[in-house]
């Protein structure tokens, strides 16, 4: 059967990904479907090793091919930061993403504007046998001083898109699974999926 497990614990990105990859005629499963508890640590110098560990890990603890994603946000007047750090940017122990975000709007306001970011995303696919594969995907943007809009999770609220004139957060469903860095990195690797499950595109053989 086509099963594919969406290797991660956070529920923002499972909805997302569940949405992202829907179409592709794969059976999505959660860690929670399955009962399977991993806590990988991520520990790796890059986005894409992140992923890997992770996608490894749980296809791994499954038996079940994985898809896996590291992503952050990385601002330009500051060095890249807080880049693989986005999901721990923070002196508080347990923060919360609102906390992260009132850290990072603190370590810009002495930074001349406009603050100029990107989302950076990279997707992992791993097999129990050992095989990996790897998509990436960007969003271009900048960071504003006040939040704006209710959906999506992290620092959406504060990443706006000029030419929009909206707001990660502000985005409809359909708008960020067009332009998001996470759908972009989804796209590239829906091929990749129909190659490994021997799918034709929204289609279950």
């Amino acid at each position: 059967m086509n099963k594919l497990l969406i290797a991660t614990n956070n529920k923002g990105k499972v909805k997302e990904l569940e949405d992202l990859l829907k179409d592709t005629g794969i059976d999505l499963l959660t860690p929670a479907q399955i009962n399977l508890e991993l806590d990988v640590l991520e520990d790796g110098h890059t986005y894409a090793e992140n992923a890997t560990k992770k996608a490894i890990a749980f296809a791994r603890a499954s038996g079940l091919i994985s898809l896996a994603d590291d992503s952050g946000l990385e601002v330009a007047v500051l060095d890249g930061a807080p880049g693989l750090y986005s999901a721990r940017y923070s002196p508080k122990p347990n923060a919360s993403d609102r906390d992260r975000r009132i850290y990072l709007l603190q370590n810009l306001q002495d930074k001349s504007r406009p603050w100029r970011a990107r989302f950076h995303a990279t997707i992992a696919i791993a097999i129990p046998n050992g095989e990996i594969y790897l998509t990436e995907g960007f969003c271009e943007g900048e960071i504003i001083p006040g939040e704006r809009g209710g959906g999506g999770f992290g620092y959406d609220p504060i990443f706006l898109l000029p030419e929009l004139g909206k707001t990660m957060a502000e985005l409809s469903i359909d708008e960020k699974n067009r332009l998001s860095h996470r759908a972009k990195a989804a796209i590239n690797a829906k091929p990749i999926l129909h190659q490994i499950f021997d799918l034709s595109v929204g289609e279950s053989k």
